[in-house]
């Protein structure tokens, strides 16, 4: 396993081995010890998978208060998952990451609390797991939208399947003051 920094120095690619043979494979998505081996010291209350068709498009999602720390991984199909700091307080406010993760390339992104998180498909469909380091909360949660021109995101996607929640999100600049979160 191998752990590395992207663009934006708290949202972490993770590298997990993976044992192949002529039967499949075999990786461990999730291992305590392990990941504290590498400096990894998130603890996580639930877990998520959500299944979605080609094109879709779902995002850009973030809880405050109560801010949502995520570890996504693929586990059939492929996604362009995206990291936005969303913390005015941040050097790297506005800034986005984007990578590729699928069942072939068995990487995870982790994304912290105080950023927004969203992600495209790119195969026929994609079932999408994501561990969370608190739980959901309705109350808490915002939708930023996902072509925000002041983000400017560079989607793989040209028409994106949305649902109305991320269809109509706010601009980044027309948040609810309270919505905001703060670098900790």
């Amino acid at each position: 396993m191998k752990i590395t920094e992207t663009a934006l120095p708290e949202v972490m690619l993770i590298e997990t081995d993976c044992y192949l043979d002529e039967r499949g494979y075999f990786r461990e998505t999730w291992n305590r010890l392990r990941y504290l081996e590498q400096g990894f010291q998130e603890e996580f209350v639930q877990d998520n998978l959500s299944f979605s068709k080609a094109n879709v498009l779902r995002g850009l999602h973030f809880q405050n208060p109560q801010g949502q720390g995520k570890l996504v991984s693929v586990v059939d199909g492929e996604i362009f998952d995206v990291a936005v700091d969303i913390r005015p307080d941040s050097p790297h406010y506005k800034r986005w990451v984007g990578v590729n993760l699928s069942s072939d390339n068995h990487h995870q992104l982790y994304i912290p609390a105080g950023f927004a998180h969203g992600f495209c498909v790119l195969s026929e469909s994609a079932y999408v797991s994501y561990k969370c380091t608190t739980h959901y909360s309705a109350l808490a949660e915002y939708c930023i939208r996902w072509n925000d021109p002041q983000l400017a995101i560079d989607w793989p996607v040209a028409s994106p399947i949305l649902s109305d929640k991320d269809a109509n999100g706010y601009l980044l600049d027309s948040l609810p003051e309270d919505a905001v979160p703060l670098c900790n």
